[in-house]
């Protein structure tokens, strides 16, 4: 069974009370083929080598502050994935990028929040690695090292935000950077220029507003690398959050 890669706009834990998006990523999953597993790369999971988190149960991390109690109780059991982790300490070997284990590091709400909605259940093993470097190419260069799993029944997801601006939460209109970048993303997406894509700092439109850091931006970078023999490219959910601060633009590739 072969499996698309994806991208997930995945917002903070507010998601799960908005109904509507809710309701559009349990959709999605109902339209995918259920996965052997999943491999997950989170804007929030930063660390040089690549790291392998838990493939044992560990306590999620509540990475995020100021909000109400009932997110602090969020639980996402999820089976730990340690043939998938072989699998990927395989490739990784085999491309010559360095790693690491961090078997304590459970995961994060990049993850598990985004999960909830679409495998509400927690049935299907779930491994998360983390983002070594915030550099195009090489971010790139990971997910083609990880492509093969999705022929192998693995369902590979980027998670972050094709914009993100912290600093934009009370505007009351979608801003033109936000639709200007959005737009030229979904585009070179769409076009599979490659070379445009990892030259976005460069070429992006409004890229210095839409993306005052990159963290939540480049983890769409590995699943485009990962899906490097895709011959088609979809957004499942798109339009706009907190007043045009972020997209949900989300994309499926395969």
């Amino acid at each position: 069974m072969t499996m698309p890669v994806i991208f997930i706009a995945h917002g903070a834990p507010m998601l799960l009370d908005d109904e509507g998006w809710v309701a559009e990523l349990g959709a999605w999953a109902k339209a995918l083929p259920r996965p052997r597993a999943i491999l997950m790369i989170s804007a929030h999971w930063e660390q040089k080598p690549v790291a392998l988190g838990a493939t044992a149960p560990q306590p999620l991390i509540y990475d995020f502050y100021g909000f109400p109690e009932k997110y602090y109780r969020l639980t996402y059991p999820s089976p730990g994935a340690p043939e998938l982790a072989a699998r990927v300490r395989e490739l990784l070997a085999g491309a010559n990028i360095a790693y690491i284990d961090e078997p304590e590091r459970g995961q994060d709400h990049g993850s598990y929040v985004p999960l909830i909605c679409m495998y509400p259940q927690a049935d299907i093993p779930v491994l998360q690695i983390s983002l070594p470097t915030m550099d195009a190419r090489p971010l790139y260069e990971l997910g083609r090292a990880l492509a093969p799993l999705a022929g192998e029944g693995v369902l590979v997801i980027g998670s972050g935000f094709l914009t993100h601006n912290m600093r934009s939460f009370r505007l009351r209109e979608t801003p033109a950077w936000a639709t200007e970048f959005d737009a030229w993303t979904a585009d070179v997406l769409s076009r599979r220029d490659i070379g445009a894509l990892l030259d976005y700092r460069t070429r992006g439109p409004g890229v210095r507003d839409a993306l005052p850091t990159h963290e939540h931006f480049v983890p769409v970078l590995v699943a485009a690398g990962a899906a490097e023999a895709a011959t088609s490219v979809t957004f499942p959910i798109t339009g706009f959050w907190f007043g045009g601060a972020m997209t949900r633009r989300s994309v499926q590739f395969g």
